[in-house]
């Protein structure tokens, strides 16, 4: 009978895989896409801060200095850009360089000029936060100083103390204030 009446079980859900189980799915690395205006702006960016650097400056230095110590003492045979041409290679290759380093340092100069666009901006609408902010915290200050008028200050308590001391020194009794009012309807009822 017992068996007659046990349910028959349910399938368990399949759980997702806890933090102490591998991942069964291979991961595949996250390749950011890059349109191709921004490789060549990332490119250009690199190349204008190569350039400007001093290792650029004495690399050029050293590369102009061998070609032309080479073509002007070696012998004419292995020269391949010989002096009598006036270094005619060495001047395209120059040339060559320089006309595409200004674009691209153009390039990089437009690129940062966007982002300062961006950063002014940015800095503009966070002082504009500020300043209303300040605005508001101002309004707030003068509106805690109306309500404090209104507030007993201790210069005020103090004087009020010292007139109540006074009225008992000189055995006067004291002018019933709430307190003295409940005594008495106290002492009126019981």
């Amino acid at each position: 009978m017992a068996a007659e009446r046990r349910r028959p079980r349910r399938p368990t859900p399949a759980r997702a895989p806890g933090l102490d189980a591998p991942k069964t799915q291979r991961r595949t690395f996250f390749v950011p896409q890059f349109s191709s205006r921004d490789r060549i702006g990332r490119f250009s960016e690199g190349f204008a801060r190569a350039m400007g650097t001093p290792w650029f400056l004495i690399g050029m230095t050293v590369f102009v200095a061998v070609w032309i110590t080479f073509n002007t003492s070696a012998p004419e045979s292995l020269q391949f850009d010989p002096r009598s041409l006036n270094f005619t290679l060495l001047t395209l290759i120059l040339s060559l360089q320089a006309s595409y380093a200004a674009p691209l340092i153009l390039l990089a100069q437009n690129r940062q000029d966007d982002r300062d666009r961006v950063q002014i901006e940015q800095d503009r609408q966070r002082a504009e936060r500020n300043l209303a902010d300040t605005e508001y915290l101002a309004r707030e200050v003068v509106a805690l100083r109306l309500a404090m008028k209104d507030v007993a200050t201790k210069e005020f308590i103090r004087a009020e103390l010292r007139s109540l001391l006074d009225e008992l020194d000189r055995g006067d009794e004291p002018a019933p204030g709430p307190a003295a009012a409940d005594d008495a309807e106290r002492s009126r009822r019981g």
